[in-house]
């Protein structure tokens, strides 16, 4: 049995898990007794943290709610997670770098100095890649109340800000406020995105939360609907191909390359590799253009056969004569 310090350090980590802990499982959990977990619960009530008895069947506990909660614990695991967390806040792209630094202060204050030694060995540098444009920042406030609306399953209205000055000019009193059934919020290379129903559309879109304003109050609460796929990455990857198919690119071609199947796997993420023999194999890929796709395959430095389609031999045809003309410096 571990000591009455460490259990109970262990019991507070429990019941900040979940909501509801039925006793028995809890005693499960620490490997005592329920009578020692009813004597536990009651030293943290001792000490100020409001544990609520739950009855029932199975009876149990709850960390309640309260203004005067103490200070949390964390045991090691968690202070290097939420060390993590914290440091590496700036790359999220939720524009909270300086609270999640005031917070990282204030928790780093309250933990012992065993704990604090190690949070302080963790120095964490985010690197964004060379060339890349800085992600415009997501309002907090925005991704709560965003967020509130997804969870709650209430239709959220929200100016949209547009993309180019065109737009704008093209309706100068601005267009109406979007009407959306929230379903997702999420992240994709340093951007946070809203995905949702289109009410006045009748169909998906993904929203850029930098560019919200949430309209009060939210609508009425609606049935969510099943989003194409089933699953929210593949749904958001498809549409960032340019493809209303999960899983699927809106150009997608054959070829057999003079490669070894293992050379070009290694090489290939989103494609199909087959193995035609010691030194040929086949490849299955798409792309968002025909172009880009050729272009793709043609970094194999290697001989190339078009099994198909007809675009992607014109796109190889088009990509030639562009690079001869770079050959010999002419204009394309």
């Amino acid at each position: 049995m571990p000591k009455t310090s460490a259990r109970l350090l262990a019991l507070l980590s429990l019941l900040q898990t979940r909501r509801d802990w039925p006793g028995q499982e809890l005693a499960g959990r620490l490997e005592v007794s329920p009578r020692t977990v009813r004597r536990d619960v009651d030293r943290l009530r001792e000490l100020g943290y409001p544990i609520v008895t739950t009855k029932g069947p199975d009876g149990g506990y709850r960390l309640g709610a309260g203004t005067e909660l103490p200070p949390l614990l964390f045991d090691d695991d968690q202070a290097v997670a939420l060390a993590v967390a914290l440091r590496t806040a700036a790359a999220t792209g939720a524009g909270i770098e300086e609270a999640a630094t005031r917070a990282l202060s204030t928790v780093r204050q309250v933990m012992p100095a065993r704990l604090r030694h190690r949070v302080d060995s963790l120095q964490v540098t985010a690197v964004e890649r060379p060339g890349t444009r800085p992600n415009p920042q997501a309002d907090p406030q925005v991704l709560v109340a965003v967020s509130a609306a997804v969870r709650a399953r209430e239709v959220l209205r929200f100016d949209y800000t547009l993309v180019s000055p065109a737009e704008a000019d093209a309706d100068p009193a601005g267009p109406p406020p979007r009407r959306v059934q929230p379903h997702h919020l999420i992240t994709w290379g340093g951007r946070w995105y809203l995905v949702a129903w289109d009410l006045d559309r009748d169909d998906w879109r993904t929203f850029r939360v930098d560019r919200i304003t949430p309209r009060a109050p939210t609508g009425p609460r609606f049935t969510p609907r099943e989003l194409p796929g089933g699953d929210v990455a593949a749904f958001v990857t498809a549409r960032f191909h340019g493809s209303d198919r999960p899983g699927d690119w809106p150009c997608r071609g054959e070829v057999v390359l003079d490669l070894p199947a293992h050379v070009v796997s290694a090489y290939t993420r989103d494609g199909v590799v087959e193995e035609l023999g010691p030194d040929r194999c086949r490849l299955v890929m798409g792309a968002w253009s025909w172009p880009a796709l050729a272009a793709t395959i043609g970094r194999f430095d290697a001989g190339i056969q078009v099994v198909g389609p007809a675009e992607l031999k014109d796109a190889f045809a088009c990509l030639a004569r562009r690079f001869a003309d770079a050959a010999t410096g002419e204009p394309g």
